[in-house]
Parts: C-alpha cells; sequence; structure tokens
C-alpha cells in the first residue's frame, strides 16, 4: 500500500489502480496488521468440504466473520466443528481478494461452551422427547393418492413455485396455499395458526380438507429457522390430525418439527414428491397390469380350446370306443353261465359239508337248559313273594298302631275334652286364660261347646254346679274361676 502511494505521489497525479492491485495490497496489509488474533463465538453454517477443507462463521450477538481451516490444520484441531458450537480460535485475519471479504484463517480451535441457541435446543428437544412426542408409533402414513394437498409456506419465493411445479409434473391435484411468513418473530404463531385452520377444516365448506400438509421453507442460518423451533409450533404439528411433511431448510438443515411431523422432507422439492405419486408410472402400471390380465386371459382361452380341441379328436372315435366295449361285454357274459355254475357248486358242497353236523338234537340240548333254568327261579320266586308280603304286612300294622297312638281324638275318648281359643290354638293350662276369653270345648263324641271365660286370669276353677244351684249369684271370690258350663 505503501508503495502504491509513492508512486501516485511521484507521478503527480492520483494513478488508477486496478481492482486487482487494491484488493491485494489491503490483503497485505490486513495479513501484516493482524497476523495472529484470538477470537470467541458461535459457530454457524459450518461446511465440511469434500476436498477437506471446512468453512464456517464465526459470530456473536452483533456481528460475524467468515472462517477457514485448511485441510492439513483439520487434522490437528481438538474439536470438530459444528453448528451451534461456542468455540476459541486463533489465527490470521485476511481477505478474500475475489469476494473484497476479509476472513480468519483458523490454525486452532477449542470448546468454550456450547451455544446458548443450541443448549435451548437441546434442552427443548430431550423434553418433548421425553414426551413422547418423537415416537415412531404416533408418526401417521401419509396418503398414497391425495386429491388435495395444502401447503403452508410464504406465498412469494422459489419455495411455493418449486413445490407447485413439482405436484403439476407428478400428480395435478388441487392445492391449497395458507400464505404465513417464514421468518422473523411472527412466524411461528402464523405457521401454528395455519395449521390449526387446515386441521379444523371439515370439507362442508368452500375450501377442502387436505388430505396431506407441507410445511415448508427454503434454506437460512440457525436464526432465521429458529421459528420452527418453537414449542408451541412443535406441540401443534404433534396434534394435527392431518399428516404433515416437514421441508424446512436444505438437507443438512434440522429443526425441531422435523422431529414430531410424520415425514421429514430434505427440501420442499423433496416434500412435493413424498405427497403425491407420479401420474405417469401409475398410468403405466395400470396400463401393464391391464396387458398381463389380456395375457392371462389369452392363456386361459388359448388352454380351454386345446382341451376342446382334443375332446374333439378323442370324440370321433366314439364307434371305436363302443366297439371295444362291446367286445369285452361279449367275453363276460360268455364267461358269465361258467361262473355262476362254479359258484353254485361250491356253495352246494360248503352246505353239505355243514348239513353233516347239524341234528335235532343242537337245537335240543340248549332248550333243556334255559328250561331247568327257568324252573329252578319259579321255585324259589314263589317263597321269595310270600315272605316279602309278610314282611310288608307287618310294617304296614306297626305303622297302623302307631298312627292310632298319636292321634289326637285318641284321648277324648277316655273322657278327656280339648279346650282351643278363638285363633284355633290349644290351650294348655288354665292360668293363660283370660277373664271373658272365648274358648271352644270338644268332647269324644266330637260335640264342641263354647264358653267364656270368668273371673280372673290364673284362678282355681270351682266344682261345677247343680243345674239350681246354677240360678243362685254365688258371691265373687277374688282370683276365683267362674263355672266353664
Amino acid at each position: 500500500m505503501t508503495d502504491v502511494a509513492t508512486d501516485a505521489t511521484e507521478s503527480g497525479n492520483a494513478r488508477p489502480y486496478s481492482v486487482s492491485e487494491l484488493a491485494f495490497a489491503l490483503k497485505r496489509t490486513l495479513e501484516d496488521a493482524y497476523g495472529f488474533v484470538r477470537l470467541r463465538g458461535e459457530l454457524s453454517k459450518v461446511t465440511h468440504h469434500s476436498n477437506g477443507h471446512v468453512y464456517l462463521t464465526l459470530k456473536d450477538e452483533r456481528a460475524a466473520i467468515d472462517g477457514v481451516v485448511w485441510k492439513g490444520q483439520v487434522r490437528g484441531l481438538s474439536v470438530r466443528p459444528e453448528q451451534g458450537l461456542e468455540v476459541i480460535v486463533t489465527g490470521k485475519i485476511t481477505s478474500y481478494p475475489a469476494g473484497s471479504r476479509y476472513q480468519i484463517v483458523i490454525e486452532t480451535m477449542e470448546v468454550a461452551g456450547v451455544g446458548a441457541l443450541l443448549a435451548q435446543l437441546e434442552r427443548l428437544k430431550a423434553k418433548l422427547a421425553g414426551e413422547g412426542l418423537f415416537a415412531t408409533e404416533r408418526k401417521r402414513p401419509l396418503p398414497y393418492l391425495p386429491a388435495t394437498v395444502g401447503v403452508v409456506t410464504s406465498p412469494t419465493g422459489a419455495v411455493i413455485r418449486d413445490i407447485l411445479h413439482r405436484i403439476r409434473d407428478r400428480w395435478p391435484c388441487r392445492v391449497v396455499i395458507w400464505p404465513v411468513v417464514v421468518q422473523g418473530d411472527a412466524a411461528a404463531a402464523q405457521v401454528s395458526a395455519a395449521i390449526k385452520g387446515f386441521d379444523a377444516q371439515d370439507g362442508s365448506g368452500a375450501i377442502p380438507r387436505p388430505d396431506v400438509l407441507i410445511v415448508a421453507r427454503g434454506g437460512g442460518s440457525v436464526e432465521d429457522l429458529w421459528p420452527f423451533n418453537d414449542e408451541a409450533l412443535a406441540r401443534t404439528v404433534a396434534a394435527c390430525s392431518i399428516p404433515l411433511i416437514s421441508a424446512v431448510g436444505h438437507e443438512t438443515d434440522t429443526t425441531l418439527i422435523d422431529f414430531v411431523s410424520d415425514r421429514r422432507a430434505p427440501t420442499p422439492t423433496a416434500a412435493a414428491e413424498m405427497a403425491t405419486p407420479v401420474l405417469a408410472e401409475l398410468k403405466a402400471y395400470v396400463g401393464d397390469l391391464s396387458a398381463r390380465m389380456h395375457r392371462c386371459g389369452g392363456r386361459a382361452v388359448e388352454d380351454r380350446r386345446g382341451r376342446i380341441e382334443a375332446a374333439d379328436r378323442a370324440l370321433k372315435r366314439v364307434p371305436d370306443l363302443v366297439r371295444l366295449a362291446e367286445q369285452r361285454f361279449d367275453i363276460v357274459s360268455g364267461r358269465l353261465a361258467a361262473g355262476l355254475a362254479r359258484n353254485a357248486a361250491i356253495h352246494e358242497r360248503e352246505l353239505v359239508r355243514v348239513a353233516a353236523r347239524l341234528s335235532p338234537l343242537l337245537l335240543q340240548r340248549p332248550q333243556a337248559v334255559q328250561r331247568q333254568r327257568l324252573d329252578g327261579v319259579a321255585g324259589r320266586m314263589a317263597p321269595a313273594m310270600a315272605r316279602g308280603l309278610e314282611r310288608a304286612t307287618e310294617r304296614l300294622g306297626a305303622l297302623s298302631k302307631l298312627y292310632a297312638s298319636v292321634d289326637p281324638d285318641r284321648p277324648l275318648q277316655r273322657g278327656f275334652a280339648r279346650v282351643t281359643r278363638s285363633d284355633g290354638s290349644i290351650v294348655h293350662a288354665g292360668a293363660t286364660l283370660a277373664g271373658g276369653e272365648e274358648v271352644a270345648i270338644k268332647f269324644g263324641d266330637q260335640v264342641t261347646r263354647q264358653a267364656v271365660i270368668d273371673g280372673a286370669a290364673g284362678a282355681s276353677p270351682s266344682p261345677p254346679s247343680t243345674p239350681k244351684a246354677a240360678k243362685s249369684k254365688p258371691k265373687p271370690e277374688p282370683l276365683a274361676q267362674g263355672d266353664l258350663f
């Protein structure tokens, strides 16, 4: 830089510099002034290139600087660069002349602590995982032939164009777009409201209920994608009854709704491919099935035609078949008479052989034995029946005597009487009767008389009075029982 200024002064006029001269002069100045620096910040946009270099951004709350780790230094690092990691790096500041950007060439890297955003995300992720929102068994399958696809994304930009173009090429169906902002403080609330709005549709209104939902956004930094790490949004996605595909960011970007959604797509275009089949492939598949069906039907027809032709060839030889059967019948019928004669002769010889052993004695002997057994049983039956009848008679007499002994009217024949109350209960003792109580007295001649008890209960009865005595009124005695008659 000093050399360029000196040349301009010596010439007397300001010499125009080329862009390369200025860019490389600034590069040398930065490298000379900041040959060794030590920085602390959070890593973002970490890219491990296929050639072995690592490109990243080191940032804090207010600023960011690009960084690069050359392949030779990557193997010597004490920590692997990862998104969201808070580190302390050392290196030199240089510039990238082709892009007029300054950057730090990192030589060493050590962990300074987990970044605040990443730590917060990990805690929230562990909480939701503990509640089972990431479980595989709760994820719903995607519909095979969706009639309506709902898309929650920004109405402007390449994302919605890519989705619509991909769906139109693969499976022309109805696409309902719910426009939202996908970045900033209001993004999470709007996306959550859109998902709830789609889920609340019952299909009876002008807007049909989608068969599948796609939540899409293009790539960006961790801060740009942070609204999709919102806890309320994650719970809304988990509670949605419509199968949902998460397509936020590029393939290397991961947000919280990727874990709770039913499917995660690496890009919005891939989400459109997951949600819809290929109409051309379905037509080809149906055509192949149709061709196979026709071929199978043709083979079945040819098989039956061959069978009919074979049967037709056999039917032309029906007379030959009949003549052959007729010949066999003639041969068999010719042998039938001789066979019957031989069969009759065999049975005749068998009958003669058995008849020689037959005699009336063979039948009379068993009859005599059975008759003898019957006579013995008949001789023993009469005494047994007589003894049984005698024992039954004795038991009947004993029962008759027992019945007579327990007859309640028998004591009445010997001069006793039975006294009962009006309710039919028997009076066992005079002390139990009350004065003025009506009783019935039954005698042995089956005559029943009614009487009323006179006097106090429990008094000793007085002897019966003569009819003349009954006319005069006796003096009442205390605790005395009146005349029963």
